[in-house]
């Protein structure tokens, strides 16, 4: 049987392979496992529980408070918010389990659940596997009062806004530290529509929303960090400083100068770091990105005195390298970005904030991503391979180490096999789009030719 729990949580078709009855299965035995491992030793439990905007999203978070509530577990029922708003929420209210209805960026049919344990961080593996094993095993049933109580809690998300004020405050040294920025905010029709842009209004910015218009059925249509192209358009013909753009569950963003050129999530980390350093509160001079992020990153912040620890993509193995190591900035180049002194996970609306603010401090986004730069990558996907053997064949692997010998310092080559498909991703930068493609289309025929099936 395959693994229920992936990268993210629970995944998939919403009412089909997400349904009521799992999401139920799913809670009780997460409370179980919780109780059997002492997490809820000597007090009643309790839960935060959020969701994002699509309507399979109102009755799986209805199954999910009936499965911890039959299990003893009182809930607190926030309502459509962002995911990092749960992990943040899970730590201040002290609850011991914090739980998250969605499917992130993905298509309104799919949906998710997400956990988080005590403290707003990440369940760990073993304890995922285990919530796993538990399921559908016999359990006595509380009774009488000792059933959970389920509270709305919608008040919360108003402790969350003022989280995110006094942080980018915290961060720029000031406060409404975004007073002069005009910035058009697309929130995805998502779980960050309303608590975006009153975020970036609280910080002191004139804001024009996008795609802020929730019904059930939006989230993420055309819409989102997935889909620019609108408020490309909307921040040059508003003549506003920049646009931000969420997805569904708002744990990533993406931006936009005032010319309506996209800034990814390396060149967001890049001015991050840059502005963490010169505060003092980069650890060790040094970020977490994956082995995504762009070579012109590495670069620009070798030239800056900033290392950089790579990890595999997700941004699970991001916060597991910053919390090893101590590190306070990583993330991904599709958005995903932790600053840990204010946020336990990727947190979109807060990224924007302080992205934001280093725009309010240091002039155009646009200059200021041009500091970083980004070498034109080429990605080509190798369907139908022997993904296995990617690694080690001998012939690809000298025909990747020639293509880095011949790139040198000037490129990089990077070859994925596909967690799922038989599919193997070529990777490759150069200085010029001609000669990485060139490259990635010269590795490819390899690949497609030694690991054919």
């Amino acid at each position: 049987m395959a693994r229920l729990f992936g990268t993210d949580g629970v995944r998939g078709l919403a009412n089909r392979e997400i349904t009521a009855e799992l999401a139920l299965d799913l809670a009780a035995a997460a409370a179980h496992v919780l109780a059997e491992r002492g997490e809820f030793s000597g007090h009643r439990p309790r839960a935060v529980l959020g969701r994002d905007t699509r309507l399979s999203s109102q009755f799986l978070s209805s199954a999910v408070a009936a499965g911890l509530a039959s299990a003893g577990v009182d809930v607190l029922d926030v309502g459509a918010i962002p995911t990092p708003a749960i992990a943040h929420l899970t730590g201040t209210t002290g609850a011991d389990l914090g739980v998250v209805i969605s499917a992130s960026h993905n298509p309104m049919p799919d949906n998710g659940i997400k956990f988080f344990a005590r403290g707003g961080l990440k369940l760990p593996d073993s304890v995922e596997e285990a919530i796993e094993a538990r399921i559908g095993e016999p359990w006595e049933r509380p009774t009488g009062a000792d059933v959970g109580d389920i509270t709305v809690a919608s008040e919360l998300g108003a402790d969350y806004v003022a989280h995110l004020a006094a942080s980018v405050a915290d961060f720029a040294g000031r406060e409404a530290p975004l007073s002069g920025l005009t910035i058009v905010v697309d929130g995805a029709h998502g779980a960050a529509s309303t608590i975006g842009p009153a975020a970036l209004r609280a910080a002191g910015a004139r804001v024009i929303t996008l795609h802020c218009e929730p019904d059930g059925r939006n989230i993420n249509a055309n819409a989102g960090s997935t889909h620019m192209g609108l408020l490309c358009e909307a921040v040059v013909s508003n003549g506003a400083d920049m646009g931000v753009a969420y997805d569904g569950d708002a744990d990533r963003c993406l931006a936009v100068d005032h010319t309506g050129a996209i800034v990814n999530g390396d060149l967001m980390m890049g001015l991050l770091a840059l502005a963490m350093r010169d505060a003092g509160s980069l650890y060790r001079h040094t970020m977490v990105a994956t082995v995504m992020s762009n070579l012109g990153l590495h670069h620009a912040m070798r030239d800056a005195g900033i290392d950089i620890v790579e990890t595999a993509v997700g941004d699970r193995y991001v916060l597991e390298a910053m919390r090893e190591g101590g590190y306070t900035l990583g993330g991904e180049q599709s958005g995903h970005i932790i600053v840990s002194r204010y946020a336990s996970t990727g947190d979109g609306v807060l990224s924007s904030l302080l992205l934001a603010s280093a725009v309010a401090a240091g002039g155009p986004l646009r200059e200021l991503a041009a500091g970083i730069g980004t070498l034109p990558q080429v990605l080509v996907n190798v369907s139908g391979v022997d993904r296995s053997r990617v690694h080690t064949d001998a012939e690809v692997t000298r025909a990747v180490n020639r293509a880095r010998t011949e790139l040198g310092d000037a490129g990089r080559v990077l070859l994925r096999a596909s967690g799922t498909e038989p599919l193997v991703r070529v990777m490759v930068e150069a200085t010029t789009m001609d000669g990485a493609r060139a490259y990635a289309d010269s590795l490819a025929a390899t690949v497609a030719d030694r690991l054919a099936l």
